[in-house]
């Protein structure tokens, strides 16, 4: 019987800048294996490469992916063996004293040719310092395309019924929980269910919501959506259940989806550029615009409406661009540290990281 595959992100490109969330997956961990220095493609091949190993022998795991490269991944958890490895190359944040873990580094670093890379600093730094000036114009593009989303916020919130939203809210907290506690601390998990990426738009929503009930809400920017899913979050680590909190990955401060796998039930804003409809048995939409705004307001604010929704999708398009270049720059500077590595010495790194594995397998036989 093979494993299970849970898949999202811990980092993100956001309107608040690079944003990490890492130190929440690694929480209650027991072993910590962090890959260090070296081209990211071995990186992350060493990472998949054992994660199918895993998920061949049985085991169910989570596959952090990476916003910088859609190819890449950013790490591994196995949940049942308290094990994880991880990508810790800047700028992905870590503080391994946080995961109370035993740590283990692997430095790629190793494999390489230090006269090389040294020969070709000036490339190197040239090139990193084009890579950090496209991340910042993506950043600085997707903040304005925040505060474009306020003005587009403001239309809906003005003709917004709070006391409708407050009573919605209730309902389904009620239609959740119940009188349902438990009596345990819960564990919450912050992680993204998508992000931005060198080609756009990314989510795993279809992957994370198998095998529960689904809520799917709709609306419209400022009409509730992240409220409600707060509170339904805080409701069930008041209640002691495990709650997994999926971030915005366009802005980290909201939140796109709570699952409480507990009670089977998972909730998330259904709209772009997550978008989905009813396509499982059971699913169910919450409109939070026929329930909680003015009717009309659409049709009353078309004309302005249309102009921010346009200004906002070209903010959003250029920064996807800036990501998209920041990933070309990125290819160049990986050639040459791939040009300068011993791959017969990157392999014996591999092999002893899975010996390592594998002796951690084996003592919980």
């Amino acid at each position: 019987m093979t494993g299970i595959i849970k898949n999202f992100y811990v980092n993100g490109n956001t309107a608040r800048g690079f944003t990490s969330l890492f130190d929440s997956s690694l929480q209650n961990l027991q072993r910590l294996f962090i890959l260090r220095e070296g081209p990211a493609a071995e990186r992350s091949n060493l990472i998949r490469s054992i994660a199918d190993d895993m998920v061949r022998d049985g085991y169910d795991i989570w596959l952090l992916h990476c916003p910088f490269d859609n190819d890449l991944l950013d790490g591994l958890i196995v949940p049942s063996l308290q094990l994880g490895i991880v990508d810790g190359t800047l700028p992905r944040a870590i503080d391994p004293a946080l995961s109370g873990a035993a740590i283990q580094y692997i430095h790629f670093g190793e494999a390489a040719d230090a006269e090389q890379l040294y020969a070709r600093t000036p490339e190197i730094e040239i090139l990193s310092a084009q890579i950090t000036e496209a991340y910042e114009r993506a950043y600085a593009g997707f903040a304005e395309a925040l505060r474009i989303h306020d003005d587009w916020e403001t239309v809906y919130i003005q003709n917004m019924n709070f006391q409708a939203a407050d009573e919605l809210t209730e309902s389904y907290i009620d239609t959740f929980y119940g009188d349902n506690r438990l009596d345990k601390e819960s564990r919450v998990d912050h992680r993204f269910l998508g992000a931005a990426t060198p080609k756009g738009s990314v989510d795993f929503v279809p992957n994370l919501t198998e095998g529960v009930k689904r809520y799917l809400v709709k609306g419209r920017a400022g009409s509730g959506k992240s409220t409600m899913l707060k509170k339904i979050a805080a409701a069930g680590v008041e209640r002691g259940f495990n709650v997994e909190i999926y971030h915005c990955g366009f802005d980290p401060n909201s939140l796109d989806m709570v699952i409480v796998r507990e009670l089977g039930f998972a909730i998330f804003d259904s709209t772009a550029p997550h978008e989905y409809f009813p396509d499982r048995t059971g699913d169910e939409i919450i409109d939070m615009y026929d329930s909680c705004i003015k009717p009309g307001t659409d049709e009353a604010y078309s004309d302005t409406i249309t102009e921010i929704k346009n200004r906002y999708a070209a903010q959003i398009k250029t920064s996807v661009q800036q990501l998209a270049l920041a990933k070309s720059l990125q290819d160049e500077r990986e050639q040459i540290y791939t040009q300068a590595i011993d791959f017969n010495q990157v392999e014996q790194i591999k092999n002893k990281a899975k010996q390592a594995i594998g002796i951690i397998l084996a003592a919980t036989r």
